[in-house]
C-alpha cells in the first residue's frame, strides 16, 4: 500500500449522513403523491430510523406517505430530495500495472496502468456485490469507477492519476444536484428497488443527524 498516506483513516464502515431539512423539504411533495406499496415507516423508515423520521416530522410522519418522495428516492417525486446520503472513506491506495487484477478472481484487470483506493463499505454494508463496474463514487470531488468484485467490508475504486488522500470521504450514493452519485444508478445496476437498496444500506450504516 502507499506508505505516503501515513496514520489511520478518520472512519471505518460507512455512514448515513441524514438531512432533516431535506425530510422536511419533502413533505408536501410526499403527501401529495401516491402512498408507496411498502409503508413510509417500514423497515426502519426504509433505513433512515423510524425515530429520526419521528422526531424530524413530529405528527406528520405517516405511513401513508408517498415513501419514495418523502425520502427523495428513485421513481418519486423528481423535485424530492435525497435525505440520506452514503458515504465511506479511503484506506489506503496502491498502484495498479497494466494486466494485474484486484478482489476475488481477480475479475477486474486493468486495461492500463493505474492506481486503485481501497475503501470502507462492502456487501455486509449494503454496497451490493454486483455493483463493481458497473457504478461510481465520489473522492473529493470527482467520480471513479468502482471495480471487481464487492467485498464483506471493503470495496476496490480505480482512482486513475488522480492523488486522493487516507481517509478521504467517499460517496455512494446522495443528490445528484450536489454532484453526488445517484441512486438510480445503483437500480439499474442491480435490478433491485430504492426501497431495497436504500434500506439495507441505512440499516448497516452509523447514523449521523444533519440539520
Amino acid at each position: 500500500m502507499d506508505e505516503r498516506h501515513a496514520g489511520p483513516p478518520s472512519g471505518t464502515g460507512t455512514t448515513a449522513l441524514l438531512s432533516r431539512a431535506a425530510l422536511r423539504r419533502n413533505l408536501d411533495l410526499a403527501r401529495a403523491g401516491t402512498p408507496s406499496d411498502t409503508p413510509a415507516l417500514a423497515c426502519d423508515a426504509w433505513g433512515h430510523g423510524e425515530q429520526w423520521v419521528r422526531d424530524t416530522l413530529g405528527a406528520a410522519a405517516d405511513d401513508a406517505l408517498d415513501a419514495l418522495t418523502l425520502y427523495g428516492l428513485p421513481g418519486g417525486d423528481p423535485d424530492a430530495v435525497p435525505a440520506l446520503t452514503l458515504r465511506g472513506r479511503v484506506l489506503s491506495t496502491k498502484p495498479l500495472m497494466a494486466g494485474e487484477g484486484v478482489s476475488y478472481g481477480y475479475a477486474h484487470r486493468a486495461a492500463a496502468d493505474t492506481r486503485i483506493a481501497l475503501v470502507t463499505g462492502g456487501y455486509a454494508q449494503g454496497v451490493v456485490r454486483m455493483l463493481g463496474g458497473r457504478v461510481d463514487v465520489d473522492i473529493a470531488g470527482a467520480l471513479h469507477r468502482l471495480v471487481g468484485r464487492i467485498a464483506m467490508d471493503v470495496s476496490v475504486v480505480d482512482i486513475g492519476d488522480t492523488v486522493i488522500e487516507r481517509g478521504a470521504v467517499v460517496t455512494y450514493f446522495g443528490d445528484p444536484r450536489t454532484g453526488a452519485p445517484s441512486l438510480g444508478a445503483w437500480t439499474h445496476a442491480t435490478g433491485w428497488s430504492a426501497a431495497e437498496l436504500i434500506a439495507l444500506a441505512g440499516a448497516r450504516a452509523t447514523r449521523e443527524d444533519s440539520p
